[in-house]
């Protein structure tokens, strides 16, 4: 990033960013430059291309004729669909769409949906980028008017308006006017109240052993009369609280590996106001990672880590195991990696969001703000998968009148937090747009640092839906490295992968080696050979620890009063607390 981007400007230039932020606000932070460039470049291919046109006339006219033929068999009894929808679309799932009319309705847009998927892809000149925000684009107006959002061509409102007598309208408007009051009030989701920090959630027993500007370091008490010598380290995101890795009791991944007979730290990240307006990517680096490694060293004097990074915090900790073996200290054991990309040229969907316009339009609001508003970034997340996250959560929740049990996980999801200016445009700008990491340009300490100095063996997991981090993204590390790479691929989404305790829901992972200085294998060639096992894949990671550790010995002490790290305070600490 510029610098001079956080210098003093003129009077002029200033105005115009905080009239740039007033409208960026109006749009819910979406650049109406980036959808113009996106939607000119497309437009222009297309009316260039007359074969396009033809042959979206001839699919224009099989799809109507299926559409006939179907319609004509299905008054007549039951009939195999002329379509069937994507496998993570359950929009028409419910038996009460096989009945006429609505098999028919739900059969004809889903046949339209397909034939607009082939309007907007396939045009010759447009850009991938711009192509991918078209059809973007136009599904987000397709899910609009989906006939599942609307009591006339929805048949299980229809069926529940029947059976209740209208009920399911009353209660949905109720629901309405809570969801709308606690916005307002900037509340947190009806249900959260039940998953208090501290209380149901992040409970399982440490002290609080170090804090400065940015992190608190949580020690976890022994649970076993020995543990293996080498520590843990846990390096959460700080796009999300640290405690959804210490949920509740029953799928706590701290409190697994505490059980199991190890020392685990945590760094519970501070959520920024406007006050940290300019920490940057190397304050994470400094305050958060190392600031953390200095105090377990100091606890754990002689013992070299274990660290674990989730999401962004993997990548913050391959950064900072890149800059420490750049710098020959060897203190880290071993790396685990948890859905967290080291190369950004293939970011998955969340790259729409994310292009030179896009980028200068989210820091010109980040600007007035100081930081990137917790609602920002979750209404982009929303946005990727507004089937689920969006209409269909309206449709049960406003015309059904029914209300999803709030889980652990779903109220830690709604307690956001808040990303500071400058870090959050370094991040983008560096890591995103110039994929500086991968390119051997991502500077720490006035150097570049390269992943192909890292030596310790990794971990590295990647999640089978993932829309944050898509695992073949995540698998491209094997490229930016020689040392042994565990490679773990786990069923489930970004977080639900991740939180995938032995017990719960049934789950299932593959699980391949390559060795120091091994030979590539292609993520195609991995999937088709790579052991299938059922279950979570949190005891594998356990026993590949235990694994790279030495004999049990006796635990360490909470904290280190001689060097300065007096226990502050029981966990959680406090960070976590702050809205």
């Amino acid at each position: 990033m510029d610098l001079s981007e956080l210098q003093p400007r003129s009077a002029a230039a200033d105005d115009a960013r905080w009239r740039r932020a007033q409208l960026a606000r109006r749009t819910l932070g979406i650049s109406p430059a980036s959808l113009m460039l996106a939607y000119a470049d497309w437009l222009v291919h297309f009316l260039i291309a007359p074969d396009k046109h033809e042959l979206l006339a001839r699919k224009a006219v099989r799809k109507a004729q299926r559409l006939a033929e179907y319609a004509a068999r299905a008054q007549t009894g039951d009939c195999p669909p002329c379509i069937e929808p994507l496998a993570q679309d359950r929009r028409f799932s419910a038996p009460a769409w096989s009945g006429w009319p609505y098999n028919v309705i739900h059969q004809g847009f889903l046949l339209y949906q397909q034939w607009i998927h082939g309007f907007t892809t396939g045009v010759r000149g447009v850009s991938q980028h711009h192509e991918e925000v078209t059809t973007f684009v136009a599904r987000q107006l397709l899910d609009m008017v989906a006939p599942s959002n609307f009591v006339a061509t929805n048949p299980e409102v229809t069926v529940r308006a029947l059976e209740t007598g209208g009920t399911n309208f009353l209660l949905g408007w109720m629901n309405f006017l809570a969801d709308w009051e606690r916005l307002a009030a900037g509340k947190p989701p009806v249900g959260t109240e039940a998953f208090a920090v501290g209380e149901r959630v992040a409970v399982t027993p440490g002290k609080v052993v170090f804090r400065n500007r940015l992190i608190e370091l949580l020690q976890y008490e022994p649970t076993t009369a020995r543990v293996h010598p080498e520590p843990v380290l846990v390096v959460p995101a700080w796009i999300m609280k640290y405690y959804i890795l210490d949920l509740s009791p029953h799928n706590s991944l701290v409190k697994y590996l505490v059980d199991r007979g190890h020392t685990v730290f945590a760094i519970s990240w501070k959520n920024p106001t406007r006050a940290e307006r300019d920490l940057g990517m190397d304050d994470y680096l400094r305050l958060g990672l190392l600031d953390a490694i200095d105090a377990v060293s100091a606890i754990a004097p002689g013992a070299r880590l274990h660290a674990a990074g989730y999401c962004i915090g993997g990548t913050l900790l391959a950064i900072g195991a890149a800059a420490l073996a750049r710098d020959g200290d060897e203190r880290l054991a071993t790396l685990t990696l948890l859905t967290a990309q080291t190369d950004f040229t293939e970011p998955g969907e969340l790259a729409l969001f994310i292009d030179e316009s896009q980028v200068t339009y989210l820091e010109d609001m980040m600007w007035e703000r100081g930081y990137l508003d917790m609602g920002q970034m979750a209404g982009a997340f929303q946005l990727l998968r507004s089937n689920d996250l969006v209409w269909s959560r309206m449709v049960r929740e406003y015309l059904l009148g029914e209300r999803a049990p709030m889980s652990d996980l779903m109220a830690w999801n709604a307690d956001g937090t808040r990303m500071p200016y400058r870090m959050h445009s370094q991040y983008l700008r560096s890591l995103y747009l110039r994929n500086d990491l991968a390119e051997g340009g991502f500077e720490v300490g006035g150097r570049p640092v390269a992943l192909t100095d890292v030596r310790a063996p990794i971990f590295c997991v990647g999640t089978e839906r993932d829309h944050v981090a898509p695992w073949r993204s995540v698998y491209k590390l094997h490229l930016l490295t020689d040392a042994e790479i565990t490679f773990v691929l786990a069923s489930g989404g970004h977080n639900t992968g991740v939180v995938s305790e032995p017990g719960g829901q049934k789950g299932s992972y593959r699980r391949a080696q390559r060795d120091y200085d091994g030979k590539y294998v292609d993520p195609d060639a991995y999937l088709a050979t790579a052991a299938r096992h059922e279950g979570s894949w949190w005891p594998a990671w356990q026993g590949w620890l235990a694994a790279h550790s030495g004999a049990q010995v006796a635990p360490p002490a909470m904290g280190a009063p001689d060097a300065g790290l007096r226990p502050l305070g029981p966990a959680p600490g406090t960070y976590v607390l702050e809205r």
